[in-house]
């Protein structure tokens, strides 16, 4: 096999491999509730400080309405809650609950725990090849959006 078709072989059935992990991974016995795509749009939100919905369905590359859907599962599960800005009273908030919190660190180990498993044996220059290559791939699929 030569370098074209084994990079091709990878990243065909690479992003397969990692949706498949990840699911096995992160919707685990506390997790039951909630799918991948929830544990991403939990992601988003983050831990840090209150987004409006139009902030968090950019980042999700999703429109507000496709966004409303899911996070509204995600409130009645208890992972997710709104509020008013106080600055503007039309302006709606949402912030991860406490349960919210523990699924994005659950979320965070499963991608720190992946990250290293990748970069562990590489040298420097390797590294560096590594993310050259990755940010190319990346820029890739963004042109496409």
């Amino acid at each position: 096999m030569n370098h074209y078709e084994a990079i091709n072989d990878v990243l065909v059935n690479l992003f397969n491999e990692i949706l498949d992990l990840e699911e096995r991974a992160l919707i685990t016995g506390e997790y039951k509730n909630i799918s991948v795509n929830d544990m991403h749009i939990i992601n988003a939100v983050g831990i840090r400080e209150q987004k409006n919905m139009s902030t968090v369905a950019r980042e999700l590359n999703v429109t507000v309405g496709t966004l409303t859907i899911a996070v509204n599962n995600l409130v009645k599960k208890g992972y997710i809650q709104r509020m008013r800005s106080q600055e503007d009273r039309r302006v709606v908030l949402i912030s991860l609950t406490e349960q919210g919190k523990k699924a994005y660190y659950h979320h965070k180990d499963f991608h720190e725990k992946m990250v290293l498993a990748v970069l562990k044996g590489l040298n420097v220059e390797e590294t560096e090849a590594l993310t050259k290559a990755l940010t190319k791939l990346q820029a890739f699929f963004r042109s496409y959006q």
